[in-house]
């Protein structure tokens, strides 16, 4: 028997708690605070502490004789985690923080990819001061514009030009803003094209792809409103897109495979974990929107259900180095609809009831997964960020979105989701999208 331990508290680590425990896992869970999936999971071997005191998690490690763990959220692997717990001989499956740099810094990771020629990579110019910024917006042109501060944002920190920004004052005064907040800056080309997200298993030389996902960051239908975390993500039964062919996502998967190299050439660091690369089908090729230390949120709810291979087998082969086999995925589509609390991303509501009828959810076949919500006195209630994912699997696209839709259905409380995520109708329009980008 196996004990893994899961950091983390959110509906990616109760997806990932729940690939472990189907390979036959003993699950432990240490999280900020407790997520009733995991909870569950664990049968209540549970820690609820800060997620980055390094003392306190390889305390409940020694105690409770862990042979791994599994690290979900980017902020423990860019303040060193699996430094910490390997230097106390805990295995870890997550990057060490140099490596983890490849998101902690956006200009780190932009600085490598030019370094080392990768091809997907994009015009960019980072900054700390305001000086220079005016200068360099004249030169390329202000509707050209993506603002992406350095550190951590939790997917709400990059502003685009004509979306969240509408003059280059605007852009001028977001710097700032960023600078005021004491970090530095880059400023990108602006791609037009279509997102999709290729996550991976990596043993520091071996790069072990699964199947792609689009993700829907924007909070409300239609694309509309701010950024969030993420509201929904869809996979496909073929495991590939309309308008991604297999060639796509091969260039996308050898730009992975150099980044790994280049990584170890740079920083003298395997990188051995999850990672996570958002590429964008441009006109000009396959571009690199941005590189992530772990897995997706909600993007891991796609692809681990649908795991054939054992995920502990997967966690040992990243850990001892030998992920040279073959890892098997179902060939099925996933719709996954995230529920936020009405408000959400601004003025979200919290403290409010949720009531989840488990027993039609079951019987729709639908799975859902908690993320930020609480449990008290055998009730669910919400915070202030997103409160759980639902995810439809069927063997076609339209299946899995009317699972995922019917179980929402079994959800009440003061929340709200895109309909749209996974439709026929949305689908479509991404398609034409990405032909009138490519002249068809």
């Amino acid at each position: 028997m196996v004990n893994c331990l899961i950091i983390g508290h959110g509906a990616r680590e109760h997806a990932i708690g729940e690939a472990l425990v189907r390979g036959g896992a003993e699950l432990y869970a240490f999280m900020s605070f407790k997520n009733a999936g995991l909870d569950e999971l664990s049968k209540q071997r549970i820690k609820i502490h800060s997620e980055t005191d390094f003392k306190e998690i390889i305390s409940f490690c020694k105690s409770n004789r862990i042979d791994f763990a599994v690290i979900g959220p980017e902020k423990p692997l860019c303040v060193g985690i699996v430094d910490a717990l390997e230097s106390n001989n805990i295995p870890c499956v997550g990057p060490k923080i140099e490596a983890a740099q490849i998101e902690g810094s956006k200009i780190f990771m932009r600085n490598l990819l030019e370094k080392f020629k990768i091809p997907s990579n994009i015009e960019s110019k980072s900054f700390s001061k305001i000086d220079g910024v005016s200068e360099y917006i004249d030169n390329v042109g202000e509707e050209t514009i993506v603002v992406k501060p350095n550190g951590l944002t939790g997917g709400k920190g990059v502003k685009v030009f004509g979306e969240h920004l509408h003059s280059k004052q605007d852009i001028i005064s977001y710097c700032k803003e960023v600078i005021e907040n004491g970090d530095t800056f880059l400023l990108e080309e602006k791609l037009d094209g279509e997102e999709f997200t290729l996550q991976t298993f990596v043993d520091g030389t071996n790069v072990v792809p699964t199947p792609i996902v689009q993700d829907h960051k924007r909070a409300y239908e239609n694309d509309e409103g701010p950024n969030t975390g993420g509201m929904g993500s869809y996979s496909m039964e073929t495991h590939l897109m309309p308008f991604i062919t297999r060639e796509d996502v091969k260039k996308a998967l050898d730009d992975m495979e150099k980044v790994i190299s280049a990584i170890k050439a740079e920083t003298g660091t395997k990188y051995k974990g999850f990672l996570y690369g958002q590429f964008m089908k441009t006109k000009k090729g396959i571009k690199l929107v941005e590189f992530n230390a772990r897995l997706g949120d909600p993007e891991a709810m796609n692809i681990l259900p649908l795991l054939e291979t054992n995920f502990v087998k997967i966690c040992q082969g990243i850990i001892n180095e030998n992920l040279d086999f073959e890892v098997k995925f179902k060939d099925q589509a996933t719709v996954c609809k995230y529920l936020a609390p009405e408000g959400y991303p601004v003025t979200p509501k919290k403290d409010e009831f949720v009531l989840i009828d488990n027993e039609k959810l079951k019987k729709i076949g639908a799975k859902f997964y908690y993320a930020s919500v609480y449990k008290k006195e055998g009730r669910i209630y919400t915070t202030t960020s997103r409160a759980m994912g639902v995810l439809g699997i069927a063997n076609t696209l339209g299946e899995a979105e009317q699972i995922a839709e019917k179980g929402v259905d079994c959800i009440e409380g003061k929340l709200f989701h895109r309909k749209d995520v996974g439709t026929k109708n949305l689908l479509q329009k991404r398609i034409e999208h990405m032909n009138s980008i490519l002249g068809d």
